[in-house]
């Protein structure tokens, strides 16, 4: 499974990878474009997202959302879309003898989407309803800030559903528009993970997404470091519990030092075993969920420690996991604890590929954000050759408290309090 992808470039530029998996029932069809919030102007920022939703609206062959969806459910399977700060994705999962009408659903979707003014209209109404229904779930928010203060004003830091006042203002013309400059056969990948041969493939995919237009792509905004947002970021509810979020800038996803941070990681905050978790909940009980993760960008990313705590235990919670924090950059991980994370990371990457879905997904997301695939042996060598002094090296590199936000949601909040628990 490590090695049996392939990869054609079709004519009209769009890239084809496939990843056979004889002994499975399903199909899975993964279309990625290269285009988030973070390719918009802020005048329509959100577009991105809101295209997302209009493709399902209806073509001139299936006039509507429901005939869509029939043809992919009909068929036994699923469809959904997502889009992120850098690219969206269509994707539907089908019985591997439904394959045909799964790629040609997708190809008539991006291909002859109508886009009406009316359909616009009426979507409208639902992605404002998905943005304050973001905005009323408590974490889910907190980690919008989060992004927000460690990015700053800039389209890195930008809101991937924009805002509700955006969308209100949103037009068709708009829409057109965005799609011309960004729905380029260069900047799309399609990716086929299941029971089917390339060949078979690339013989429908030709003549399906023939009529791809191709040409110059604009450019993106380049991250800015020096552009930040507050070091504290509150939201003062009636509610009873804190969604806390600590945020820290660190490298894109193609950097060195992407081994070893993911080490890091685990070792400090991924799972029921790591550190932040024995520490903060099982030995100080102060909040029942803790854990740490990252998140990348092209030429930027954000290393994160989240918890839901109670208010009176907030200040005390952000003490100890930057007390934690602390450890890992100023002492050495024991040779043991090492060998346990590069365990723990090797096996959650190898199960997380079993699957014609996850296989589809993770080939469509490496070509579409970093132009080329990771193979299996090649995650588990840079994983392996992992020291002790690489993942303290990169603990000093990310846990910098200079560079250090947080983000709360919750009741009665004090931005001094929790400034002085970050050490400021």
């Amino acid at each position: 499974m490590a090695a049996n992808w392939q990869l054609t470039t079709l004519p009209t530029g769009l890239r084809v990878v496939t990843t056979p998996l004889t002994q499975t029932q399903a199909v899975s069809v993964n279309l990625f474009v290269g285009v988030g919030s973070r390719s918009e102007p802020q005048r329509i920022n959100g577009i991105t997202h809101f295209i997302e939703h209009m493709i399902f609206k209806g073509t001139t062959r299936r006039p509507d959302a429901i005939i869509i969806a029939s043809e992919i459910e009909g068929a036994g399977g699923t469809l959904n879309a997502y889009t992120n700060k850098e690219f969206t994705c269509y994707w539907n999962i089908v019985p591997f003898d439904r394959f045909e009408t799964a790629l040609d659903v997708t190809a008539d979707m991006l291909l002859n989407s109508k886009m009406e003014q009316v359909e616009i209209d009426k979507e409208r109404t639902v992605v404002q309803q998905e943005l304050k229904h973001n905005h009323d779930s408590p974490g889910s928010w907190a980690g919008r800030l989060i992004g927000t203060a460690v990015y700053g004003a800039q389209p890195a830091g930008w809101d991937v559903g924009g805002s509700v006042e955006l969308v209100d203002a949103m037009q068709r013309p708009d829409f057109v528009s965005h799609i011309d400059e960004w729905y380029q056969a260069r900047n799309m990948v399609l990716s086929v993970a299941g029971n089917v041969t390339h060949e078979r493939v690339l013989e429908l995919a030709e003549p399906m997404f023939a009529a791809l237009k191709d040409g110059p792509l604009p450019d993106v905004e380049p991250y800015d470091p020096t552009t930040t947002g507050p070091r504290v970021e509150v939201d003062s509810r009636d509610i009873d519990q804190c969604s806390m979020y600590l945020g820290l800038p660190i490298f894109g996803r193609s950097d060195p030092d992407r081994f070893a941070i993911r080490v890091m990681n685990d070792i400090f905050g991924a799972g029921m075993s790591s550190r932040l978790f024995r520490e903060v909940r099982e030995r100080r009980g102060l909040a029942y969920s803790v854990s740490s993760g990252y998140g990348y960008l092209a030429d930027a990313g954000v290393f994160t420690i989240s918890a839901g705590v109670n208010r009176e235990k907030l200040a005390e919670t952000i003490s100890v996991c930057m007390e934690e924090a602390h450890k890992m950059a100023d002492e050495a991980t024991p040779d043991e604890e090492l060998r346990k994370a590069k365990d723990h990371t090797i096996g959650r990457f190898r199960l997380s590929l079993e699957t014609a879905f996850s296989l589809g997904q993770r080939h469509g997301e490496l070509l579409i954000s970093k132009g080329e695939i990771e193979d299996v042996d090649d995650f588990v060598a840079g994983i392996e050759a992992i020291t002790v002094a690489d993942v303290q090296r990169v603990a000093r590199r990310v846990l910098d408290d200079s560079k250090l936000h947080c983000s709360v949601v919750g009741p009665k909040l004090d931005e001094d309090e929790i400034a002085k628990a970050m050490g400021h």
